[in-house]
């Protein structure tokens, strides 16, 4: 199926059927997404295919949530079984996946306790209460003066508290007021960061590698210097992995190519395997113990399907061959995008199976670059005006990144007004 010489025609090719689709959604749904023309019906692997059987390279995965490449059989499996049994009970009762789940994603990423939630946002606000509360019972800040630093250019979700310690303007304008007790320094900058911290500091909040931001990788030695600072004036470090987590950058977590570990993990995308959403918050017991009873909850967080299907996600992981595969390929397709460099490229940051691709502005968009790969059968995004930005399901071969390289570099020579 994902055969290269399997393409079919693209736009144009005959009568299409997605005008159609695309006028309900225009009609009938909130315009909060500009998405790309392209409606899928069907997926497998790294590839897609629309409604009308035009099929495309998935070079997005879902922002990283789909990892593990559309319908992984052995997620499918999982997902079909627990779906013969039971798929919720609340945590108002136990379930047979629910210890498990929590034992096993703990012992992953190595720290003693886990608090399933289900949306990437949700962990982030789970975060936010956690180390405040923390701040409070274990750390004693007095009561209403916990502050938690973050880095600019962050992306951590879209919900009031989080758009609070936003600086990108779209994500914020027009919904404020906003939760205070939040500072924001320039990422990578280790001065900044320890000038922000006071007594009433309860963590620092950070993408080792910012996604949204257009892939920006950390300078040499800053998350150990953030982990130093951290241990030094007693402030939980708390990472947001819920993008460059399991697998995506060649490890199991991106912090792990610094030898850093945080306090407090996020996770999600990649953890319900592209099938139903989870995400989880990762602390020892010091920090998650904070928690009682009645003091934090969520009616679908740790339900019996995700449970099932995140264990299995655990298992994909346990083996290493997607980490593998990831620092592997990513090598392979650093190299063909630095050779853009000076064609239509200003600058690329990668790390394993994720790129961020500064297109020259004079060019054209990030977004113009998107929809003309589209057109050619590659699917990206862009962010930030003119950065376009990599992310295949990790089981995409060598010989479809080289032709998702060669389709850029097409569309950039169109772009330049030569022969695509």
């Amino acid at each position: 199926m994902t055969a290269l010489d399997d393409r079919r025609p693209r736009h144009g090719a005959g009568p299409t059927t997605a005008p159609a689709h695309l006028a309900l959604a225009e009609a009938h749904a909130a315009h909060n997404y500009h998405p790309l023309p392209v409606v899928i019906a069907d997926a497998e692997g790294a590839w897609v295919t629309d409604v009308d059987g035009n099929r495309y390279l998935d070079c997005l995965a879902a922002y990283s949530a789909v990892n593990f490449g559309h319908r992984n059989p052995r997620l499918l499996a999982a997902a079909r079984a627990q779906l013969d049994r039971v798929t919720l009970v609340s945590r108002a009762f136990g379930h047979d996946q629910f210890g498990p789940f929590c034992a096993e994603l703990a012992e992953l990423v190595g720290k003693q306790a886990v608090l399933p939630m289900n949306t990437g946002a949700e962990a982030v606000e789970s975060g936010v209460k956690i180390a405040r509360k923390w701040g409070y019972e274990v750390k004693g800040v007095l009561d209403g003066r916990a502050n938690i630093v973050v880095a600019q250019g962050n992306f951590h979700g879209r919900t009031t508290t989080v758009i609070s310690f936003s600086d990108d303007p779209e994500a914020r304008a027009g919904f404020g007021p906003f939760t205070p007790g939040f500072r924001q320094v320039p990422f990578g900058d280790v001065e900044a960061l320890a000038l922000a911290i006071d007594r009433d500091t309860v963590a620092v909040l950070l993408e080792p590698i910012q996604g949204e931001a257009g892939v920006i990788l950390p300078p040499p030695g800053y998350l150990e210097q953030v982990r130093e600072l951290c241990t030094r004036h007693r402030v939980l470090f708390v990472a947001d992995e819920i993008q460059s987590g399991l697998a995506r950058t060649g490890r199991t977590l991106a912090c792990q190519h610094d030898g850093v570990v945080p306090d407090v993990y996020l996770l999600g995308k990649a953890l319900g395997g592209g099938v139903v959403p989870v995400s989880a918050v990762l602390a020892d017991r010091e920090v998650l113990d904070v928690l009682r009873p009645g003091q934090h909850g969520s009616t679908f967080g740790g339900n019996p399907l995700a449970c099932a299907v995140g264990r299995e996600v655990v298992a994909l992981l346990g083996t290493g061959e997607f980490q593998r595969r990831a620092a592997t390929l990513g090598g392979h397709l650093a190299a063909e995008l630095d050779g853009l460099v000076g064609h239509g490229v200003l600058r690329v940051r990668s790390i394993g199976l994720w790129a961020g691709i500064d297109i020259d502005p004079t060019l054209g968009t990030g977004r113009e670059v998107c929809e003309r790969l589209a057109a050619r059968g590659v699917l990206a995004k862009d962010t930030h005006g003119s950065t376009v930005r990599l992310a295949p399901p990790l089981v995409v071969t060598a010989d479809e990144l080289d032709w998702a390289v060669d389709t850029l570099r097409a569309v950039l020579r169109e772009l330049a007004g030569g022969p695509g």
